[in-house]
């Protein structure tokens, strides 16, 4: 009985993958969920008004987006408090996954100080394009076809 147990442990524990990020109020992004994907980084908060603007685009885009494109947002302000995560979320009426950590240091890219601000990151983890200010589905998408 005893081997059995830790034989299903087994299973289980080569089934999970541990986040390379984790998400407000969800499991996180793993490294298999980044292979051979882009990655659009969202920078944002809740008092930027061109932030509130162009958040229906990045709604769209993770809805539609290709099979090979993630989107994420970062809340600028990163509240600690969960149910504030939420709320910030629930208030800007965000749709995509938003990260508690800044990915800013694992792409190797400066944090941004003006927002909105978008980084584009290719399947190999460099940098396709930092975009400031508002942007639309047809720009985020330009700079992928372009890249």
């Amino acid at each position: 009985m005893k081997r059995c147990f830790l034989i299903l442990a087994c299973i289980v524990l080569v089934g999970c993958e541990r986040p390379v990020f984790e998400v407000v109020g969800g499991s996180g992004v793993t490294a298999s969920d980044l292979k051979d994907r882009w990655l659009v980084i969202n920078y944002w908060a809740t008092w930027c008004g061109p932030c509130i603007t162009e958040i229906p685009e990045f709604n769209e885009i993770h809805h539609d987006a290709r099979s090979d494109l993630i989107v994420l947002g970062v809340n600028f302000d990163a509240p600690s408090d969960p149910s504030m995560q939420l709320a910030d979320l629930e208030k800007m009426k965000i749709e995509f996954p938003v990260v508690i950590q800044d990915p800013a240091g694992q792409f190797g890219y400066e944090v941004p100080s003006v927002l909105p601000t978008t980084v584009i990151v290719r399947p190999d983890g460099g940098i396709a394009a930092k975009l400031v200010g508002p942007q639309t589905k047809a720009s985020v998408m330009q700079v992928l076809e372009a890249s």
